[in-house]
């Protein structure tokens, strides 16, 4: 049997499972605001809160709770973290914008007719920064709260 306390099991499962629920979590809100299900929402990037965020926190929570905020593993996780996060509100949103652009632009070009060309380009990439800060915050709760309350009670 594996033991998950105070080691890397620990900081992987907490990291992959607060991604996993935070997908979860994003299923919930759109269900809840588009008032219909759709089940792609779970394999899909962008929207609230972001899972990427989630699981990197989430991540480097962990390690941090287990090696140390002070260790250079937890500086190293965090770093990582921040880069992704940066990634996620920065670049890829800046792709989904420009991939909106290209389709109204192929849009008009092409009368409506997008598939002659391949289809439409996907739009949601990234993320808000208040998703992206959503994400951290739901990441960073579910890895104290995984290490405290079910992690210590093995």
């Amino acid at each position: 049997m594996i033991n998950y306390t105070n080691n890397g099991y620990e900081a992987l499962s907490s990291g992959i499972m607060a991604a996993f629920f935070a997908q979860v979590l994003k299923f919930i809100i759109f269900t809840l605001k588009s008032k219909r299900i759709n089940f792609k929402i779970f394999t899909t990037t962008g929207g609230m809160p972001s899972s990427h965020s989630a699981g990197v926190m989430g991540l480097a929570t962990s390690i941090g709770l287990i090696a140390g905020f002070d260790s250079l593993v937890f500086a190293v996780s965090f770093g990582f973290a921040l880069i992704t996060m940066y990634d996620a509100a920065g670049v890829r949103r800046a792709a989904g914008k420009t991939a909106a652009c290209l389709n109204k632009m192929m849009d008009d070009f092409y009368k409506h007719d997008v598939q002659a060309i391949g289809g439409k380009l996907k739009e949601l990439l990234g993320h808000t920064p208040l998703e992206v800060i959503m994400g951290a915050i739901f990441g960073i709760l579910f890895a104290y709260f995984y290490h405290k309350h079910l992690i210590g009670q093995m």
